[in-house]
Formats: structure tokens, C-alpha cells, sequence
């Protein structure tokens, strides 16, 4: 298990630290960590967000294990040098076109939720996101007028390609779970989304299994608020897919509890390169002080173990022992509780 660690910045090396932590308690067999600098750290450390050297390593290693990027003192810099350039780069580079993102409301954490307990409870959906097309990776700038106004645009455009293998990849996720698979778009508004649902309900045709409904945008988000056990498996795109798995983190409790996946084409010896991170971004503000929630990190290496490596058991004992966690009122600030980042992660190790 070759397994790049790259911590960035923030709260990233607290939370990754002690998601190496509940992996080496588990004792697996052959597990090899590689190290590398991404993000604020990177730039200041070899002038860029995503060093050669890293990229490399990312090449070499069969995972990567991500934590965060993001610093206000980088807010000044060219936009191909500001940390976020990293994860980025590294979805282009490595072709990590889709993103999975779980959303679940664990037993006992209701009360955490900012939706009334009855509705989170019955929270249990994936979102599938596309990562390299959109306004992120389409042509943007700013200019001036000929009136001598300021202008900032972005280019929005997907390939009927690019809108296939997602829609695959999310056929194939609802064919795992429940098989109902939404799919979310502004095909009233805009010309990139008629093609997504167009492209998506031909790709229907392959999985007659599997029921297909689509939602705009805007209805998706109120209904992610109003009932959200209506949904099982949503795809999107990557500005709307970015924007609601934000939202449901809120409908399950905390962003500091959903983990994700960004997975391409290339496969390992257990399954299929990806890149693992928590949803969270950075948090400059609470670095250091022993506040970040690891879970989310935590539970995405148990997604990498299952993914990338078909290790299906130590996947499913990582989550349970997290899920035997909060039962236990194991929880921090971003929970209403006391617990550090280091004791949650102490919890899990001990419920492994």
C-alpha cells in the first residue's frame, strides 16, 4: 500500500497526522507513506503550489492521502501560484476526474444537525461531482471595457466525453446503493446544461435498472434543505456539485464529517488511483490549537482503503469505529463538544 501523504496547510497536518495514526493502529500489511509538500507550505518552501517533486511522488504512489490548502497570506499572488492550484493541478495532471462524496447522518448525531431531527435522520446520499470541466478549468480573465469598466470572466463548457463517463460513474454508484440516481443542472438557463441532460439521459439507456430524474440547481439546494432522504446518489457538475456536498455537510451535522474520493481511469492492483481528502477547507483560523475535527480525513482513508485498495474490511471497522465514536459523545467544537483533535482520533484507535 504505496500511500502519498501530502498534509498541506492549516489544520491539514493535524487532522492527516492523526489519520496516519488510526492507519498504522490498524497494522496493515505492506503500508509505505511517501511525503510531499502541496499548497502555501509548497510555494514557500519551491516557489510553486505543486512542486515537480511531488507530482512525481504522486505518480509513484498507488493513493494519495490529502489534507488541506489555503492561506490568507497567498491571497496576493497570481492565481497559478495560490495554493488551491495544488489540488487543481494535481486532478488535471493525475486525470482524477471524479469526485464521490458520502453524506450520512450517524445514529446519535441528530441533535447536530441544523434540520430538525426527524429529517437528518434519514440522510444517507452520494454526491458525484465531476472535477475537470466547468468554470474551474475554462478560460477565464479579466479585462477592461471600452467604457473603461473592470470585467472578470469565466467560461463554462462541457464536452458530451466529459459528460458521459461521469454519468457512468454515477450510474454505477446508484446501481450500488439504492438505484435512484438524480441529476442536478440549469438546463432552463444555460446552454452546458441542456447538453449534460441531454448526454445523461442517453447514458440512462444503458441502465435500465436504474430510475433517472432531473433537478435545476436551485430546486436541488431546497430540497437538499427540505427533504433530504428523498435523494440517494446525485450527479453534477463541478461548480454545483462543489456548492451542495457544502450544503449537506451542514444537513448532517458538520463539514468536519464528510470525507471524498477523486478517482480517474488508472487502475491499482486493489482497485482505482485516487486522491482522499476532507471536504474542509484549511481553517487558518483554528491551525494549531488542537480544534480540527479529523474524522473526515479519517474517514477518507477509508474510503482510500476501499477504493484503491479492496481492503473492504479495515474500510468498514475505520467507520464503524468512528460511528461507535460519536454514539459515545466523542465530539468537538464544530459539534458543540470539548474534545481535541488528537483525542477523537484517540477514540477511534481505541473503538478499533
Amino acid at each position: 500500500m504505496k500511500i502519498a501523504v501530502f498534509p498541506g496547510d492549516g489544520i491539514g497536518p493535524e487532522v492527516i497526522a492523526e489519520t496516519v495514526r488510526v492507519l498504522e493502529a490498524m497494522r496493515l500489511p505492506g503500508l509505505v507513506l511517501l511525503g510531499g509538500d502541496v499548497g502555501a507550505i509548497a510555494y514557500q518552501r519551491h516557489g510553486h503550489p505543486l512542486p515537480p517533486e511531488t507530482l512525481t511522488t504522486a505518480r509513484e504512489a498507488d493513493a494519495i492521502l490529502f489534507g488541506a490548502v489555503g492561506d490568507p497570506s497567498c491571497d496576493g499572488l497570481e492565481r497559478h501560484l495560490r495554493p488551491e492550484q495544488a489540488v487543481l493541478g494535481l486532478r488535471a495532471e493525475l486525470g482524477l476526474f471524479a469526485n464521490l462524496r458520502p453524506a450520512t447522518t450517524f445514529e446519535g448525531m441528530e441533535d447536530a444537525s441544523a434540520l430538525r431531527p426527524e429529517i437528518a435522520r434519514a440522510i444517507d446520499l452520494l454526491i458525484v461531482r465531476e472535477l475537470n470541466g466547468d468554470v474551474y478549468f475554462g478560460d477565464k480573465g479579466q479585462r477592461t471595457t471600452e467604457d473603461g469598466r473592470r470585467e472578470g470572466w469565466d467560461m463554462m463548457s462541457y464536452a458530451e466525453d466529459e459528460v458521459r463517463r461521469i454519468a457512468r460513474i454515477g450510474f454505477e454508484a446508484a446501481r450500488g446503493r439504492n438505484k435512484r440516481l438524480t441529476s442536478v443542472d440549469k438546463a432552463n438557463v444555460l446552454e452546458t446544461s441542456q447538453l449534460w441532460r441531454d448526454v445523461v439521459t442517453e447514458v440512462a439507456g444503458e441502465y435500465p435498472d436504474v430510475t433517472l430524474d432531473h433537478l435545476y440547481v436551485d430546486n436541488a439546494a431546497m430540497q437538499l434543505v427540505r427533504a433530504p432522504g428523498q435523494f440517494d446518489t446525485i450527479v453534477t457538475g463541478n461548480l454545483f456539485g462543489d456548492i451542495l456536498s457544502d450544503q449537506a455537510s451542514m444537513c448532517v451535522g458538520s463539514i468536519g464529517l464528510l470525507p471524498s474520493a477523486s478517482l480517474g481511469e488508472r487502475k491499482t492492483a486493489g482497485g482505482t488511483f485516487g486522491l482522499y481528502e476532507p471536504i474542509h477547507g484549511s481553517a487558518p483560523d483554528i491551525a494549531g490549537q488542537g480544534k480540527a475535527n479529523p474524522l473526515a480525513a479519517i474517514l477518507s482513508a477509508a474510503m482510500m482503503l476501499r477504493h484503491s485498495f479492496g481492503a473492504e474490511d479495515p474500510a468498514q471497522k475505520i467507520e464503524a469505529a468512528v460511528a461507535r465514536a460519536l454514539a459515545d459523545g466523542i465530539r468537538g467544537a464544530d459539534l458543540g463538544g470539548t474534545a481535541s483533535t488528537a483525542e477523537i482520533s484517540d477514540a477511534v484507535i481505541a473503538r478499533l
